[in-house]
């Protein structure tokens, strides 16, 4: 016994079109044979939802349907013949055109240039002075034969005869489940959908040359590692009159000797006497600029650090200053001359020490040493 047409798609009998639509709509993607596990079974559920779509979805074959059933009427032959008409057909390639992986239409439009990326690298001062770098590299640039065009001058770019224009070719297959479409890219014109009937002589068609590039790249004072400046349409040349896109510049701060960095601070280490650290007094402290000045205060400890105000980087955008830290570390002398030795066993007497258990420069070292 044929089965009904209403419990097929499973809505009720006084169900409107916009719920017989939906209801097929859901029912095609489950069972359609391209989706589904179980071909065979899916094939045959498949071709029945689409006959009681056929069926229920026309308004004459609906009323004659409710009237006589899966027989049909007097004259009418039935509707035991299913055919896979267009009506369901159509729908059914709305849905799965896309999930059949067909090819879709290129953009024949202007297209934006790519980006490029240029790595510099730069040492510390550079990078608090600013500087300012020659540069060359190859990129695609328009062709100044046929200004991008691709096409010999004095002639034009047409559409592609043989796809129309869209960049792909279609093609529809009737089968008993329906119209199959199926999408591939225009062999002809590669998916470009316009051809050149008469190349540019320079670019061959591409529009492009391959060439070399010279800038002059100005980088300001205060960048740090990482940072990235944007030279706009410096990269590939567009495609169609499409725009240029641009060139990133990523510099690199090489590591210093002596300074080290943190944001827009600078830190050294300075080695200092012991005599200067115990009296205090005035001590030459190297900055990026050059040196400094800075007065160390008596009985300065080993590993103290002072602060320069205005003495480190600059900020990349302007208006400030980062510090200079310094630290100061007490060099304690490995030769001494015997004035020297005299003049420290004196220090060492008027200090308490007991120069007969151990050398005050012994007990200086370890002091140090554990600092």
């Amino acid at each position: 016994m044929p089965a009904d047409y209403y419990d097929v798609l499973g809505v009720a009998r006084d169900a409107d079109e916009s719920q017989i639509k939906r209801a097929y709509r859901q029912l095609a993607r489950v069972h359609h044979p391209d989706v589904a596990e179980d071909k065979t079974t899916a094939e045959h559920k498949f071709k029945e939802i689409n006959e009681a779509y056929e069926v229920l979805s026309d308004p004459q074959k609906r009323a004659n349907y409710d009237r006589y059933g899966a027989a049909g009427g007097p004259g009418d032959g039935g509707f035991g013949n299913f055919n896979g008409g267009e009506g369901f057909g159509d729908i059914f390639d709305m849905f799965f055109s896309a999930a059949r992986g067909g090819a879709q239409p290129r953009r024949t439009g202007p297209a934006r240039g790519s980006d490029l990326r240029y790595d510099i690298e730069i040492t510390l001062e550079e990078a608090f002075t600013g500087t300012q770098r020659e540069i060359s590299f190859n990129h695609l640039a328009s062709c100044a034969t046929c200004k991008g065009s691709g096409a010999e001058p004095g002639t034009l770019v047409v559409a592609c005869d043989r796809c129309g224009g869209s960049g792909v070719m279609r093609q529809v297959r009737q089968t008993p489940l329906g119209n199959f479409v199926s999408q591939t890219t225009c062999t002809k014109c590669n998916g470009e959908g316009q051809m050149t009937p008469s190349p540019c002589p320079t670019c061959r068609g591409r529009g492009r040359v391959e060439t070399e590039k010279n800038l002059t790249v100005r980088i300001p004072a205060g960048v740090d590692d990482g940072s990235r400046i944007r030279i706009s349409g410096s990269g590939e040349a567009g495609m169609r009159g499409g725009p240029d896109g641009d060139l990133y510049v990523y510099l690199s701060v090489k590591r210093h000797e002596r300074f080290r960095r943190d944001a827009m601070d600078v830190y050294i280490d300075v080695p200092i006497s012991f005599a200067k650290a115990a009296l205090g007094g005035e001590v030459a402290v190297p900055t990026l600029e050059g040196e400094s000045t800075m007065h160390v205060a008596p009985g300065t400890q080993s590993a103290s650090t002072y602060r320069l105000r205005g003495k480190g980087m600059p900020s990349v955008r302007g208006g400030g200053r980062g510090d200079e830290l310094v630290t100061f570390h007490v060099v304690v002398p490995t030769k001494l001359s015997k004035r020297e030795r005299e003049l420290l066993e004196t220090f060492a007497r008027e200090s308490g020490d007991a120069i007969d258990e151990r050398s005050f420069l012994e007990r200086v070292k370890e002091a140090f040493k554990a600092d």
